[in-house]
This record gives structure tokens, C-alpha cells and sequence, in this order.
């Protein structure tokens, strides 16, 4: 595999120990970015071989704990490892305040560069990284506070055509979003509720399994990875089945679990 995702955490706000809050680490061919930071991201990383020093690149969806509260401990420890090179980070306005008023009040010193890259626009997708590997576009969600997906496009090399992964979450089931993840190899989606819950969800901003299917059907996606599961589904075999209800080429995410992007999906 030289493009695939491994995921650190799957879990949604309330962590049990089998899925840990939000993140991944996303691999496009030797380029590694992460997405989200969770709480625990940085042990996560150590449990499932994933170069913590390798990560030069992270994109948070939005500022909620569980996808934020693990950042200021990874650069804590990327510093006390020794880090020299420096790290870009992309999220909603207002991380940068966040992570130096806690290291102010920490009297934490980072001996490397963090350069704050912070996204304020309310449509559209732009491109807000891109490398000789990779291309990364971030578009809005639909959340309690700004969120965003983000779009990541594998540079083209020989004749083949690009591969695309979209990661979204934490958002309310938005049509919006279908320009920008049309035709994906592979989506992650979250779906924190079955159907039994749809009211809580319209409640809270969040997807059903089935609304995450519904979008990935309409988008025409490869396959769909489902993640940001809900403590209260021990065994998540419904969200599963309503899902595939919808869009058969339907999976669930796993803590440590590696996707690949395929350049043709192969059915489930």
C-alpha cells in the first residue's frame, strides 16, 4: 500500500478502549499528515509503528476536544524527542491562541517552528497544502462551531489518474458537500448515530450511519470507511447494516486498522 490511511482513533467524543478519540495518520506515498488530534493521538501513534517525527503536516476538522485536546501534548513531545524540523498546522481560527496561551501557561518551550495556518472561509473548497507528492483542499461542514473536511489528492505520476480520500466529520448531513467529494476512492465519513438516534443527531449537528451512506451513494464514491462512533455502540453491527442498506461497499473503521485508497475500489 502507498496510499492508505491508519487510524488512531475512531471513537466520538466519549473514548472507551476500544476506540480512541479522532485521528489518523495519512500515507501519499512517503508523505504522512495527520488528521484530527485526539486526545491520546501521541500514544496512539507509539502503539500502531507510526513515526511520530515522520508527521510534518496536520489538519484538525474543527476544535472540539475530542479532535483537538492531543495536539499540545504531541508538540510537547515532538520537542523533548528532539525535533528540529518544523510543523505546519491547518484548523479553524483560533488554535493558534489556543496552543500558546497553553504553553505560556505550561511555561512549555517548543524548539522547533509551528507554523499556524488557520481557515476562516464559509464555502467553496480551497487548496491549503500541497507538496511534490500531495495535494491537500479543505471545504466547510456543517457543525456546532467551523469545521471542515479535507480532500487529499494524490499527485499523478506516469500515466495513472489521481487517487482521493475525503475525511468528514463532525457535521450535520449536508448536500453541500457533494461537489467536493464526487467520485472519491474513498471516503471516511463519520456516522455517529443509527437511525433509532436520527433526532439526537439533527440535535447535536452529527450523521446517521445511514445519512453518511446516503452521501457516499450520491457522490458516486469507491467505498465508504465509517468512524466517529458513538460510546453507546458496544457492538457496532447496526450502524454497519443500516449503512450498507444504503451503499453496500460500506466498512467500519478500527483503531490500528490501515486503508488503502485503491485506484478501482474493490467491492465488498
Amino acid at each position: 500500500m502507498n496510499f492508505y490511511t491508519t487510524i488512531l482513533g475512531s471513537g466520538a467524543a466519549l473514548p472507551t478502549v476500544t476506540r480512541h478519540c479522532s485521528g489518523q495518520v495519512v500515507n501519499v506515498n512517503g508523505f504522512r499528515m495527520l488528521l484530527d488530534c485526539g486526545e491520546n493521538t501521541q500514544t496512539q501513534l507509539r502503539v500502531y509503528h507510526q513515526k511520530m517525527q515522520g508527521v510534518s503536516t496536520i489538519c484538525l476538522t474543527h476544535l472540539h476536544g475530542d479532535h483537538f485536546f492531543g495536539l499540545p501534548g504531541l508538540v510537547s513531545s515532538m520537542h523533548l524527542c528532539g525535533r528540529t524540523q518544523p510543523v505546519d498546522i491547518y484548523a479553524p481560527a483560533g488554535v493558534k491562541q489556543a496552543m500558546e496561551t497553553l504553553m505560556l501557561v505550561s511555561g512549555s518551550h517548543i524548539g522547533f517552528e509551528v507554523n499556524y495556518h488557520e481557515l476562516s472561509f464559509t464555502e467553496g473548497m480551497e487548496l491549503v497544502y500541497e507538496n511534490n507528492l500531495a495535494r491537500v483542499y479543505a471545504f466547510p461542514l456543517v457543525h456546532s462551531v467551523p469545521t471542515y473536511g479535507y480532500l487529499v489528492e494524490e499527485k499523478p505520476r506516469g500515466k495513472n489518474a489521481p487517487r482521493r480520500y475525503a475525511y468528514c466529520t463532525d457535521t450535520a448531513y449536508t448536500e453541500s458537500i457533494l461537489p467536493y467529494i464526487e467520485g472519491v476512492n474513498l471516503l471516511c465519513m463519520e456516522s455517529t448515530f443509527t437511525n433509532a438516534f436520527a433526532s439526537v443527531a439533527a440535535e447535536k449537528l452529527h450523521c446517521t450511519a445511514a445519512m453518511a451512506a446516503t452521501l457516499a451513494r450520491k457522490a458516486n464514491v469507491g467505498q465508504l470507511l465509517l468512524t466517529h462512533i458513538s460510546a453507546r455502540f458496544k457492538e457496532p453491527d447496526e450502524l454497519l447494516k443500516e449503512a450498507q442498506e444504503v451503499f453496500p461497499y460500506t466498512e467500519i473503521a478500527a483503531d490500528g486498522g490501515q486503508y488503502e485508497v485503491h485506484y478501482h475500489p474493490e467491492r465488498m
